[in-house]
Protein backbone atom coordinates (compact mmCIF):
# COMPACT_ATOMS: atom_id res chain seq x y z
CA UNK A 1 0.00 0.00 0.00
CA UNK A 2 1.14 3.49 -0.88
CA UNK A 3 1.32 6.32 1.38
CA UNK A 4 -1.80 8.77 1.06
CA UNK A 5 -0.94 12.43 0.08
CA UNK A 6 -1.10 14.40 3.30
CA UNK A 7 -4.75 16.23 2.74
CA UNK A 8 -5.80 12.65 2.56
CA UNK A 9 -4.13 11.18 5.29
CA UNK A 10 -5.91 14.01 7.14
CA UNK A 11 -9.42 12.93 5.80
CA UNK A 12 -8.90 9.28 6.43
CA UNK A 13 -8.03 10.14 10.43
CA UNK A 14 -11.57 11.19 10.88
CA UNK A 15 -13.31 7.90 9.15
CA UNK A 16 -14.09 5.62 12.08
CA UNK A 17 -13.57 2.20 10.88
CA UNK A 18 -16.02 -0.21 9.27
CA UNK A 19 -18.13 3.15 8.48
CA UNK A 20 -20.15 3.17 5.34
CA UNK A 21 -18.35 5.48 2.98
CA UNK A 22 -18.55 7.73 -0.43
CA UNK A 23 -15.93 9.07 -1.91
CA UNK A 24 -17.50 11.84 -4.34
CA UNK A 25 -14.76 12.85 -7.28
CA UNK A 26 -12.34 9.80 -5.83
CA UNK A 27 -10.04 10.87 -8.73
CA UNK A 28 -7.72 7.50 -9.26
CA UNK A 29 -9.41 6.13 -5.20
CA UNK A 30 -6.17 6.52 -3.67
CA UNK A 31 -8.37 7.36 -0.85
CA UNK A 32 -10.84 4.62 -0.93
CA UNK A 33 -8.21 2.15 -1.26
CA UNK A 34 -6.45 2.93 1.64
CA UNK A 35 -9.70 2.97 3.83
CA UNK A 36 -10.99 -0.07 2.39
CA UNK A 37 -7.29 -1.35 3.77
CA UNK A 38 -6.50 0.07 7.15
CA UNK A 39 -10.12 0.98 8.23
CA UNK A 40 -12.36 -2.01 6.83
CA UNK A 41 -15.09 0.36 5.63
CA UNK A 42 -17.59 -0.39 3.09
CA UNK A 43 -16.74 2.06 -0.18
CA UNK A 44 -18.11 3.66 -2.82
CA UNK A 45 -16.96 6.35 -4.93
CA UNK A 46 -18.01 8.66 -7.57
CA UNK A 47 -15.87 10.29 -10.49
CA UNK A 48 -16.18 12.61 -13.58
CA UNK A 49 -12.96 11.27 -15.25
CA UNK A 50 -12.97 7.78 -17.17
CA UNK A 51 -9.32 7.60 -16.54
CA UNK A 52 -10.19 7.86 -12.87
CA UNK A 53 -12.65 5.22 -12.93
CA UNK A 54 -10.34 2.54 -14.68
CA UNK A 55 -7.23 3.11 -12.14
CA UNK A 56 -10.25 2.80 -9.02
CA UNK A 57 -11.74 -0.53 -10.80
CA UNK A 58 -8.15 -1.66 -11.49
CA UNK A 59 -7.91 -1.46 -7.60
CA UNK A 60 -10.95 -3.42 -7.12
CA UNK A 61 -12.86 -0.64 -6.14
CA UNK A 62 -16.68 -0.28 -6.54
CA UNK A 63 -16.68 3.79 -8.56
CA UNK A 64 -18.91 4.69 -10.96
CA UNK A 65 -18.51 7.60 -13.75
CA UNK A 66 -20.76 10.46 -12.82
CA UNK A 67 -20.46 13.92 -11.03
CA UNK A 68 -21.65 16.09 -8.12
CA UNK A 69 -24.21 18.14 -9.78
CA UNK A 70 -26.24 15.39 -11.45
CA UNK A 71 -25.65 11.92 -10.12
CA UNK A 72 -26.42 12.65 -5.59
CA UNK A 73 -29.77 12.61 -6.60
CA UNK A 74 -29.87 9.20 -7.30
CA UNK A 75 -28.80 8.23 -3.56
CA UNK A 76 -31.41 7.57 -1.06
CA UNK A 77 -31.04 9.73 2.41
CA UNK A 78 -28.83 8.27 5.02
CA UNK A 79 -27.51 5.59 2.47
CA UNK A 80 -23.82 6.59 4.00
CA UNK A 81 -21.64 7.48 7.33
CA UNK A 82 -19.44 9.60 5.77
CA UNK A 83 -19.33 11.35 2.43
CA UNK A 84 -16.13 12.81 1.41
CA UNK A 85 -15.85 15.52 -0.99
CA UNK A 86 -12.15 16.32 -1.57
CA UNK A 87 -10.77 19.45 -3.18
CA UNK A 88 -13.96 19.27 -5.55
CA UNK A 89 -16.39 21.70 -3.78
CA UNK A 90 -15.20 24.73 -6.26
CA UNK A 91 -14.98 22.75 -9.21
CA UNK A 92 -19.14 21.83 -9.27
CA UNK A 93 -21.52 24.13 -10.78
CA UNK A 94 -23.63 24.29 -8.05
CA UNK A 95 -21.94 24.17 -4.49
CA UNK A 96 -24.79 24.51 -2.23
CA UNK A 97 -27.18 22.04 -3.42
CA UNK A 98 -24.07 19.71 -3.43
CA UNK A 99 -23.34 20.42 0.15
CA UNK A 100 -27.32 19.73 0.57
CA UNK A 101 -27.11 16.68 -1.08
CA UNK A 102 -23.58 15.50 0.80
CA UNK A 103 -25.93 15.66 4.17
CA UNK A 104 -28.72 14.20 2.76
CA UNK A 105 -27.02 11.02 1.91
CA UNK A 106 -24.60 10.99 4.77
CA UNK A 107 -25.02 11.22 8.46
CA UNK A 108 -21.42 13.69 8.20
CA UNK A 109 -19.65 15.43 5.19
CA UNK A 110 -16.16 15.53 4.73
CA UNK A 111 -15.30 18.59 2.73
CA UNK A 112 -11.96 20.03 2.34
CA UNK A 113 -11.55 23.21 -0.55
CA UNK A 114 -8.12 25.04 -1.43
CA UNK A 115 -8.23 28.43 0.48
CA UNK A 116 -8.34 30.98 -2.13
CA UNK A 117 -8.05 33.89 0.79
CA UNK A 118 -4.25 32.12 1.49
CA UNK A 119 -1.49 35.42 1.79
CA UNK A 120 0.14 34.00 -1.14
CA UNK A 121 -2.94 33.71 -2.92
CA UNK A 122 -3.76 37.37 -2.08
CA UNK A 123 -0.38 38.63 -2.59
CA UNK A 124 -0.18 37.03 -6.19
CA UNK A 125 -2.92 38.81 -7.48
CA UNK A 126 -1.86 42.16 -5.56
CA UNK A 127 1.57 42.39 -7.12
CA UNK A 128 0.93 40.47 -11.01
CA UNK A 129 -2.75 41.18 -11.14
CA UNK A 130 -3.08 37.53 -12.52
CA UNK A 131 -4.93 34.77 -11.32
CA UNK A 132 -2.62 33.45 -8.86
CA UNK A 133 -0.24 29.87 -9.09
CA UNK A 134 0.37 28.56 -6.50
CA UNK A 135 1.63 25.13 -5.06
CA UNK A 136 -1.72 24.32 -4.39
CA UNK A 137 -3.55 26.38 -6.92
CA UNK A 138 -1.09 25.10 -9.40
CA UNK A 139 -2.53 25.51 -12.65
CA UNK A 140 -3.58 28.70 -14.66
CA UNK A 141 -7.07 30.10 -14.51
CA UNK A 142 -7.83 28.64 -18.14
CA UNK A 143 -6.55 25.26 -17.73
CA UNK A 144 -8.18 24.49 -14.05
CA UNK A 145 -11.43 23.44 -13.29
CA UNK A 146 -12.22 25.75 -10.36
CA UNK A 147 -15.03 27.87 -11.54
CA UNK A 148 -16.36 28.97 -8.20
CA UNK A 149 -13.79 30.38 -6.11
CA UNK A 150 -14.09 29.83 -1.89
CA UNK A 151 -11.90 30.98 1.25
CA UNK A 152 -12.40 29.22 4.36
CA UNK A 153 -14.44 32.22 5.51
CA UNK A 154 -17.24 31.70 2.40
CA UNK A 155 -17.46 28.10 3.39
CA UNK A 156 -18.26 29.30 7.02
CA UNK A 157 -20.52 31.58 5.87
CA UNK A 158 -22.46 28.75 3.34
CA UNK A 159 -22.42 25.99 5.99
CA UNK A 160 -23.77 28.68 8.59
CA UNK A 161 -26.70 29.69 6.04
CA UNK A 162 -27.63 26.20 5.66
CA UNK A 163 -27.50 25.39 9.58
CA UNK A 164 -25.17 22.83 9.62
CA UNK A 165 -22.34 22.00 12.58
CA UNK A 166 -18.85 21.90 12.20
CA UNK A 167 -17.91 18.91 13.95
CA UNK A 168 -14.46 19.63 13.62
CA UNK A 169 -12.17 22.29 11.24
CA UNK A 170 -8.68 21.30 10.49
CA UNK A 171 -6.87 24.87 8.16
CA UNK A 172 -3.63 22.96 6.78
CA UNK A 173 -0.42 23.43 4.65
CA UNK A 174 -0.25 21.58 1.22
CA UNK A 175 2.27 18.95 3.13
CA UNK A 176 -0.65 18.24 5.64
CA UNK A 177 0.76 20.15 8.86
CA UNK A 178 -2.06 21.62 10.99
CA UNK A 179 -2.48 24.75 11.84
CA UNK A 180 -3.63 26.14 15.00
CA UNK A 181 -5.93 29.18 13.88
CA UNK A 182 -9.45 29.88 14.24
CA UNK A 183 -11.26 30.74 10.59
CA UNK A 184 -9.87 34.40 10.33
CA UNK A 185 -6.45 33.65 10.75
CA UNK A 186 -6.47 30.40 9.36
CA UNK A 187 -8.44 32.56 6.31
CA UNK A 188 -5.00 34.26 6.04
CA UNK A 189 -2.31 31.61 6.71
CA UNK A 190 -3.61 28.00 5.59
CA UNK A 191 -3.29 26.71 2.02
CA UNK A 192 -6.36 24.40 2.23
CA UNK A 193 -8.93 23.62 4.85
CA UNK A 194 -10.70 20.18 6.25
CA UNK A 195 -14.68 20.23 7.53
CA UNK A 196 -16.36 17.63 9.03
CA UNK A 197 -19.92 18.63 9.12
CA UNK A 198 -22.94 17.14 10.01
CA UNK A 199 -27.08 18.71 10.11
Amino acid sequence: MTSLRPDLKLIADLIEPGSRVLDVGCDDGALLDYLVAEKNIDGRGLEISQEGVNACVAKGLFVIQGDADNDLSEYPDGSFDYVVLSKTLQAVHRPRDVLRALLRIGKRAVVTIPNFGHWRVRMSLMRRGRMPVTKSLDKSWYDTANIHFCTIRDLFDLIEAEGLRVQEFVPHSQQGKRLKAGPKAANWRADQALFLLER
